[in-house]
């Protein structure tokens, strides 16, 4: 038989699951492919409402890195539900990664609505995946928003922003965004952005050099 896991992802949280988790995880597929929506119902009420944070995390988890999009999505609700739910933009960036390499790019604008309510602590790193992640899917009105929400919460843009900014605008043909981007860079820093080129220069000439 074919080993399947060869072309899974690791899983990022919950990589070891408890029973709870596999047999909620199990049963969520089995009534998806069944197409039994009260069955799937059934099983979000009896197996997955009932695990503990640690196990619903872990089923999150399991199934962004089986690409089960959907599956994920319900999931994923259900967190947003708990009364220990706190937004964290690393398991925003899963699902909109997993919704949009299956092509739900409504569902991934269902996940950016609901990213522009939350009330978000400073997280430079997190904003930054995001923006990179957005832009890599062509998400682009919805990066500049979210960049604007970087601000409004607090996490300082750093250079990386920027370069992630300026380079993937331009790698869409935004160039009058690049520039107004660049533009407000520079005035953020107080100097050009020559600094910017020569990381990427830097960064060529490495990828270049023979081992």
């Amino acid at each position: 038989m074919r080993d399947r896991t060869k072309n899974r992802k690791p899983v990022q949280r919950g990589r070891y699951l408890s029973v709870e988790a596999i047999q909620a995880v199990q049963a969520l597929k089995r009534g998806w492919r069944m197409g039994d929506r009260e069955s799937l119902e059934m099983t979000m009420a009896a197996r997955v409402r009932r695990l503990v944070k640690r196990d619903m995390m872990a089923v999150l988890g399991e199934l962004q890195s089986q690409g089960e999009a959907l599956l994920a999505l319900q999931v994923f609700e259900e967190v947003r539900k708990e009364h220990w739910y706190k937004p964290r933009l690393s398991v925003y960036v899963n699902m909109i990664i997993v919704l949009a390499s299956n092509g739900l790019y409504k569902e991934v604008d269902q996940i950016c609505s609901y990213l522009k309510k939350e009330h978000w602590e400073a997280d430079i790193e997190g904003f930054n995946s995001l923006l990179k992640t957005l832009l890599e899917f062509d998400f682009t009105q919805t990066a500049m928003d979210c960049f604007r929400l970087m601000k409004l919460w607090e996490s300082e843009p750093d250079d990386l922003t920027y370069r992630i900014l300026i380079q993937g605008l331009e790698s869409k043909g935004e160039m009058d965004l690049s520039v107004a981007v660049r533009e407000e860079a520079e005035e953020h820093f107080g100097r050009s952005l020559d600094f910017l080129d020569e990381k990427e220069e830097t960064a060529s000439a490495n990828e270049c050099r023979p081992l």
